[in-house]
């Protein structure tokens, strides 16, 4: 079984891709990066497609919904990157405000053009993820695979969810399986894997792989899990707390390397900030973690939060 990381905003960024590939992650995706933010040269948007060394295959991902963006964005994504993904599925406001991410699914034509024009400037695969329909009453998936099929997409994920769910609620498993016997190129299934039982019950539909999305989040090791058959170990404590610090800290120096122009934020600025993001969750669950995660919302320096962890070690 194959099992890859989701894309997921504000989580998958460069260290927590490269935890993933070591804990067993056959593929990742980088963060939602604008089509527009790079249209008009913005930095910050840029930094979301930087990547550390040894993270195996990476597909970038995009979002935007003006062909021209698109096609822009497509021709400036590195060849380091695997492939490059259209989000035609993500429901959060300040993305389909903009016509962009599951607004898409309203407009099957409109999918073919932008991934045609992304195909049209770039070498690299185009991929697409996106979900079933807008809600139970408009299921198009189907619509929605004969588009990116006729585009000439090499791969399409389906979060086997409607936009109307966002991210709870059943994940159809049934029309899944429909859409895999009718697909001529490979299908990810995405939505409620959280552990081997759940996996195992994707897998049956015929997909090519099994996307984890927010169960990897503390426990970058669950894609060895399922993989195995074996129950997740949970939040990875305080020696894996430690070595996503340091990835961190490593990816905040290639930043500032590559990016001397930018702000890029001290080290301890930079690990305080990403304590909110990633570390606390690897105490979820521990003995003392509550008491342990108001300390370290305390303290702004790098060398507090390492005597903290040690302490708890």
């Amino acid at each position: 079984m194959k099992v890859v990381l989701a894309p997921l905003a504000g989580f998958t960024d460069a260290p927590f891709r490269r935890l993933c590939r070591e804990g067993g992650a056959d593929k990742t995706y980088t963060e939602m990066v604008s089509a527009a933010g790079l249209a008009h040269g913005s930095s910050p948007t840029r930094h979301l497609m930087e990547m550390l060394p040894d993270e195996g295959p990476v597909s970038c991902q995009i979002f935007g919904s003006k062909e021209s963006d698109v096609a822009f964005a497509s021709s400036v994504v590195s060849d380091a990157f695997c492939e490059i993904n259209l989000n035609a599925g993500c429901p959060m406001t300040k993305v389909t405000r903009e016509g962009a991410g599951a607004k898409l699914i309203d407009d099957p034509e409109k999918i073919y053009r932008l991934l045609k024009a992304m195909s049209e400037n770039t070498s690299l695969p185009i991929t697409l993820k996106t979900r079933i329909g807008p809600n139970p009453g408009r299921t198009n998936a189907f619509e929605l695979l004969d588009a990116a099929e006729k585009a000439g997409a090499k791969e399409i994920i389906f979060h086997a969810r409607y936009t109307s769910q966002m991210h709870g609620g059943e994940v159809h498993l049934d029309t899944l399986a429909e859409l895999v016997s009718r697909a001529s190129i490979p299908v990810i299934g995405n939505g409620g894997v959280k552990d081997f039982k759940s996996a195992l019950e994707m897998a049956k539909t015929g997909v090519a792989a099994v996307m984890v999305g927010r169960a990897a989040l503390g426990d970058p090791f669950i894609f060895s899990a399922i993989k195995e058959g074996r129950k997740a170990d949970g939040a990875g404590g305080a020696l894996m707390c430690e070595k996503h610090l340091s990835l961190l800290l490593q990816f905040r120096d290639i930043l500032a390397e590559r990016f001397p122009n930018d702000h890029v934020s001290s080290p301890d600025a930079f690990a305080s900030v990403k304590m909110h993001t990633h570390l606390f969750r690897y105490f979820s669950g521990l003995p003392g973690a509550a008491k342990l995660r108001a300390r370290l919302n305390m303290v702004r320096k790098l060398s507090e939060i390492y005597d903290i962890i040690h302490s708890y070690v």
